[in-house]
């Protein structure tokens, strides 16, 4: 399953990129498991914002739940009180851990290659017979939520869905 587990961005390209409204890190008690440092280069209203800012996001749209959803769902181990996101940022600094399985399935049903949202937009895209190239204004809030999963949709994904859907 790990072997499956590739997302496209490490976590300060995703920031650098525009996710969460630039508000996920408000109030963050940084620790030895995520230094401060770690977003030096970042402006700090792309992750430290006390304000959801949509116009911080990549592609300009509110996306998501917000962290009361996220916590009703029992999306967050205690040990990553923010979620994914923070998980992730552990993860890629090398961090292994009890709930990394759990969260590596989330990822994989999200925008994994069977992923729900990763198919849902490209069999939309095939539908309206639009093509990647034409697609940058195309289902945004799809797109902004795939971008918080590390996940853009792409020519090479696309003609392999194309490929596996035999369209």
């Amino acid at each position: 399953m790990a072997m499956d587990f590739k997302p496209m961005f490490s976590p300060l390209e995703m920031l650098k990129k525009g996710i969460f409204g630039g508000e996920y890190f408000y109030n963050y008690k940084f620790n030895r498991d995520l230094p401060k440092n770690y977003f030096t280069g970042i402006e700090k209203s792309y992750y430290f914002s006390s304000k959801y800012d949509p116009l911080k996001n990549y592609f300009k749209v509110r996306s998501g739940q917000t962290r009361e959803d996220w916590k009703k769902n029992g999306w967050m181990h205690a040990d990553d009180q923010r979620g994914w996101f923070e998980w992730y940022c552990k993860y890629f600094l090398g961090r292994r851990h009890v709930d990394d399985e759990r969260q590596i399935k989330r990822w994989l049903s999200f925008c994994g290659p069977k992923g729900r949202w990763r198919n849902s937009i490209y069999s939309k895209i095939h539908s309206y017979g639009i093509g990647i190239k034409l697609s940058s204004n195309f289902s945004i809030r799809i797109q902004q939520s795939l971008l918080h999963w590390s996940y853009m949709i792409n020519e090479k994904d696309y003609k392999l869905w194309m490929i596996n859907k035999k369209k």
